[in-house]
């Protein structure tokens, strides 16, 4: 098969697109036939750079972190699957063989594209039991792109902050892919009122495109002033970042109204930004920090993508052998939608 295959730490140009020997699923495994799998800023990009030491990736290695694609070999002891199936699979799963449920298993475990081969490649063996079915509807790009941000979107606003419908939620980075997601989750799966804010007219506005009601530039305009506004006075009950920009956060968290919740899982626009603390207390605020997600929650997800209550931003379709390209594109651009790569293009 072809990959793309990591030997030594550096610049774009380390990206090798080499052909080795097909994988074989080992027990409890199934083996897909990659369709896509996207290219993301910190597990792979910086990855490869050299600058996540402290996950310790093992060279050599497969990149990608997530993947999805057909389902063309099913290793022993696996009966949920079956050659055509249409799947998906992220994230961290155990480095050795295991169970179908994944019952019992106490060995080491890691992320796939950084402990254990990862998607960047034709054909790929994931867990059975870390894997999952996907919606015949629902399009392999979209799929994964879906599996890398939605669960965390979903799990910080249905699970974390437990965002209720009619309630007022203020969503930081309208343009990303975390806010953007973040939008769509509130509006058009919960029916929350939201209001959206970037730092530029036009990543703002991206927002109402994805159904915001009220969309802020607080490059121009008062963050906090133009939050109370809005809700007559009141705030938000919800505020949701994922930058801790050490300048806007502070005036969002202010726009957080009684025993409001605010909740992330990131923050690389600081990490540490100044927050008022008299108004905590005040408004009897709960700060949750919740990285990941549910399992449980990935086939909703899934459904409410293929019945198109969230569309993903894609900005490029690339070849496999493009992989370089790829993560130029993502060097050069950090905020534009996600880059995809199939191994299935010419």
């Amino acid at each position: 098969m072809k990959a793309i295959v990591l030997r030594e730490f550096g610049p774009p140009e380390v990206l090798r697109y080499e052909t080795i020997p097909d994988p074989q699923p080992r027990f409890g495994e199934i083996r897909i036939r990659v369709h896509a799998a996207t290219v993301n800023r910190v597990l792979d990009v910086s990855v490869r750079a050299g600058a996540e030491a402290h996950r310790h990736p093992v060279l050599p290695l497969i990149l990608g972190v997530d993947c999805a694609g057909v389902v063309d070999a099913v290793g022993e002891g696996v009966t949920r699957f079956k050659v055509g199936d249409h799947v998906a699979s992220a994230g961290g799963m155990p480095l050795e063989p295991c169970a179908e449920d994944g019952a019992g298993y106490a060995g080491p475990q890691g992320m796939m594209g950084i402990k254990r081969p990862g998607g960047f490649a034709e054909l790929v063996c994931v867990p059975a039991f870390k894997t999952n079915l996907l919606p015949k509807r629902l399009d392999f790009h979209e799929a994964a792109v879906v599996m890398r941000h939605c669960p965390t979107a979903w799990n910080l606003l249905c699970n974390v902050a437990q965002l209720k419908a009619g309630e007022w939620v203020l969503i930081m980075g309208a343009s990303g892919n975390l806010g953007s997601v973040g939008i769509q989750i509130a509006k058009h799966v919960i029916g929350a009122r939201v209001i959206c804010a970037a730092g530029g007219r036009a990543r703002a506005d991206s927002g109402l495109e994805l159904g915001a009601d009220h969309a802020i530039d607080y490059s121009t305009e008062a963050l906090e002033a133009e939050v109370l506004r809005i809700t007559g006075g009141q705030g938000v009950q919800v505020l949701y970042d994922n930058i801790a920009n050490p300048k806007a956060l502070p005036k969002a968290f202010k726009a957080i109204g009684e025993g409001g919740r605010m909740v992330t899982a990131g923050a690389h626009g600081g990490p540490v930004a100044p927050i008022d603390f008299h108004h905590l207390y005040d408004k009897r605020i709960t700060i949750k920090g919740m990285p990941g997600y549910k399992p449980s929650d990935l086939p909703l997800c899934f459904a409410a993508a293929a019945e198109r209550k969230i569309k993903v931003r894609i900005a490029h379709i690339l070849p496999l052998s493009k992989a370089a390209e790829a993560h130029r594109l993502m060097e050069s651009d950090p905020g534009m939608g996600k880059i995809v790569l199939d191994p299935t293009l010419g």
